[in-house]
Formats: structure tokens, sequence, C-alpha cells
């Protein structure tokens, strides 16, 4: 166990059946300080990062074979999925800022206060199993990655990927805002790579704008609506939404009712801004993928590897694999700093306990790379991209047993005070959890195959 000093516990507060206990990473709870009186612009740079860091969840590598698929096999049309999904996770993620803010709670303390503890526990469980295969996801990524730049065997990129736990360690110690520095300086590393790689392909702008439009041939399509179930399952992560309710709370504003709407008002800017950037990050893979290579003999290409070693041939330029292979690179790296974080979070919040952070991100990232090379080792490097799909398969198990108690909270006026939920709000948000939850149950079972494409 840490041995370092514990933050005081907090008041128990009305609405809550369990009150107090540490706050939500103490090393770093409240560590930026939100300079009063400043201007919007400094009050924007002020709460700028968060956000960043839970993008990173909408954009990593498991999300990648579900764009790809999308935009080889059915061209720009699932291109409106894409843009549903960002909203659902754009409301989703103001709730996690309202809950964090509001109450000073994340989401895994809140569920902690309020269920009984053998609830708390299943919870913690599948959330673990969550992260766990989130992880999975990132160490195969980066682990391809350094396969196609430098011909590193897959087994031993998995083995490199435990390195970074030395870095997330590194970067907390000298300050928050050095791994949202981080976070931020590699999602421009991927957005500039894929803005490159559009500029080369040159897509049909036209026909990319009306991909935005949600189509009922999307309905009709059994094939196309399995891509988007998966397109949809593989965007909202449950750990961004423990995640977010936590690092919100690194800033240091007015403990006041107008100090908190003002914050909560700001970190939704914040989150929007950059789900936005999200957004063009995971439009441009399916750009890139319908521009490439619907409506050619390669129109079936879903594996990350075999995307590489085509788009050089397929747009004429010696160097778009490579851009390809550093976006990848640089998206399964800041995957890695945002969900061991996340599994800090969780145990911390469940259980309110707390292990010294490198043996807790270590493992975390023991759990990922045994399966990773286990399977690999056994079955070949070809099972790869299927062991990306049984990631997100395992994520969105886990998915409406974070979201439900998301909304039942920010919705309870004990619990949240002036900040409660209005009644459009929750009406929107309990359709899009129930939506969340009824797609990824389908797609759990078409994987399964109980029911049919």
């Amino acid at each position: 166990m840490d041995s370092a000093p514990r933050s005081s516990p907090a008041a128990p507060e009305p609405g809550w059946r369990r009150g107090g206990g540490a706050v939500s990473l103490p090393e770093v709870h409240r560590s930026v300080v939100v300079p009063a009186g400043a201007s919007f612009g400094r009050k924007c740079l002020a709460f700028a990062g968060p956000g960043f860091m839970v993008a990173v969840g909408y954009m990593d590598p498991g999300n990648w074979a579900t764009d790809l698929a999308g935009g080889a096999q059915f061209g720009y049309t699932l291109l409106s999925v894409i843009l549903i999904s960002n909203l659902m996770a754009i409301l989703l993620q103001h709730l996690c800022v309202k809950l964090g803010i509001a109450t000073g709670r994340d989401l895994a303390q809140a569920c902690r206060d309020h269920y009984p503890m053998p609830v708390v526990i299943f919870q913690w469980i599948l959330c673990e199993l969550a992260i766990a295969a989130c992880d999975l996801a990132e160490v195969i990524g980066s682990a391809i990655a350094l396969q196609l730049l430098f011909g590193i065997p897959l087994i031993w990129g998995c083995v490199i990927t435990a390195l970074d736990v030395m870095i997330v360690l590194l970067l907390q110690h000298r300050g928050f805002r050095w791994l949202e520095a981080v976070v931020i300086t590699l999602i421009l590393t991927i957005g500039t790579c894929f803005a490159v790689e559009l500029f080369v392909v040159k897509p049909d702008v036209p026909a990319v704008l009306a991909g935005f439009i949600p189509s009922m041939s999307i309905l009709s399509n059994p094939a196309m609506l399995y891509v988007a179930i998966g397109i949809l399952g593989a965007t909202v992560m449950p750990h961004n939404l423990y995640l977010h309710s936590s690092i919100v709370q690194t800033r240091k504003y007015e403990q006041t009712a107008g100090g908190k709407r003002e914050a909560i008002a700001f970190a939704t800017l914040d989150s929007t801004f950059a789900l936005m950037f999200a957004l063009f990050i995971n439009g441009a893979i399916l750009v890139l993928a319908a521009a490439a290579f619907h409506g050619t003999v390669h129109q079936d290409v879903a594996a990350i590897q075999d995307a590489y070693h085509l788009l050089d041939g397929v747009l004429g330029v010696g160097f778009a694999g490579m851009l390809f292979a550093v976006a990848l690179l640089a998206s399964g790296q800041n995957s890695t700093l945002t969900g061991t974080l996340a599994g800090q979070i969780v145990m911390e919040g469940f259980l309110n306990i707390r292990l010294r952070p490198w043996l807790r991100r270590l493992i975390t990232r023991a759990i990922a790379i045994v399966p990773a090379v286990i399977v690999i080792g056994i079955y070949g490097e070809a099972k790869s991209t299927q062991l990306l799909v049984a990631s997100q398969v395992c994520l969105s198990m886990q998915l409406g047993f974070a979201c439900w108690p998301l909304m039942r909270f920010t919705g309870e006026k004990a619990k949240m005070g002036e900040f409660v939920n209005p009644w459009w709000i929750k009406g929107l948000g309990w359709t899009i959890t129930l939506v969340i939850i009824g797609l990824n149950v389908k797609l759990l079972l078409d994987i399964a195959g109980i029911t049919g494409n």
C-alpha cells in the first residue's frame, strides 16, 4: 500500500448513503490553478486539457478497424454514424463534468457511496475487465505500429509497450499539465498525419458531406448495420466516464455555486472541442479508407496491417503508409497514458484503497500484455485483428454499467442540488443510454452468432 499522506476525507453530503473518503486522484487534486478574474481566453486555457485526455479514448486503435471496414465496404455512408456517436459522447462527457464538479466525486466514488458493497465489487470487476480490454487494444495497436515502422515482431512489440508505465509516472510526477501536454501533442500528431493523407487522397467533398446525413440504407442493409453498430460500440468507452469525472477536479476554482457553474461551462467547452477533434480523426480514417479502397478490389480490407501495405500503392506516394503507422503509434501510446490513469481512478474510487502508482499500472499492463502474447504466440500474428475486435466486445459489455449510474446520479436533486439535470437532458440522456445498451447487446448477440447478419 502507498505510504504517502492522503487528502483529508470529504464531509458526508445529503443524498449519499455513505459520504466521505479521499478525494479523487489526491496527488493532483486541485493542482491546476484557475486565475480569478482572468479573461475568457485565459480561463479557456486553464481548463483545457482534461477534454483532450478523454478524447483519446474516442480515437484509440480499437476504433481503427471499424472505421477502416466501414469506409472500405460502404464508402462515406457511415460518416453519419460517427457523427451521431460523437454527439452522444459530448452529452455523456458533459454529465461526467457535472458530476465531478458539482459533487466532488468521480463516478467510481459515487457508485461506492451509493450502492451496497456487493454491487460495488461487481461494478469494479466489470470496470477492471473493460480497462484491461481497452489496454489490450492499445497494446496491440502500438505493437502493430512498431512492427510496421521498425519490423519488430508483434510479441516483442507487446512487451516493449510495458515501458510506457515509466513515462506515465515521470510525467505525473512533474505535474498534471505535463501529462496533458504530451497527450495533446500526440493528438496533434495524429491529426497532422491524417490531414496530409486526406490532402493526398483528395476525397469527393460533396460525397463526404452527404455521408454525414443519416441514410435509411444503414438500417435496411444488415451488413452495413453490423458495421454501424460496431462503430457505435467502439466509440463510447466506459472508462472515459470514470476518467473525466475525476480529472476535471484537477482544476482549482472557487468552491461556490457560481464558481462551480463557471467550471462546468468551461470544462464542457474543453471536452466538446476535443471531441470534435476526435470526430475529425475517426471521420478521416473512414474517408481515407473510402477514397482509397471503396469500389476497388481492396474494398474488403479491414486489417490495419493490410491498409498500411496497400496505401502507398493505391495513393501513389511513398510516405502514405508511414504516416498511417506513425498516427497509429501515437494513438496507441496516447490511449495507454489515459487508460492506465483510469485504472488508478477506478481502483481508488470503488475500493477506497491505493496501490503505489507504478505497481497499479504494471498490473494493468500485464493483464493486457499476457493474453496478447499468448494469442499471438499460439495462433500467429494474423489473429491480432480478431483480438482487437474481441477487446471491443468486452468494452461494450461494460458500457451500460457506467452509463446507468451516471444518468441516475446526475438526475437526482438530492445528490446534485441546483446542478441536477433538467427534464430535457434526462430524456435525451436516458434515450442515449438505452440506445447504446440495446445496440451493444445486439452487437454481442451478432458476434456470438445468436442472431444473423
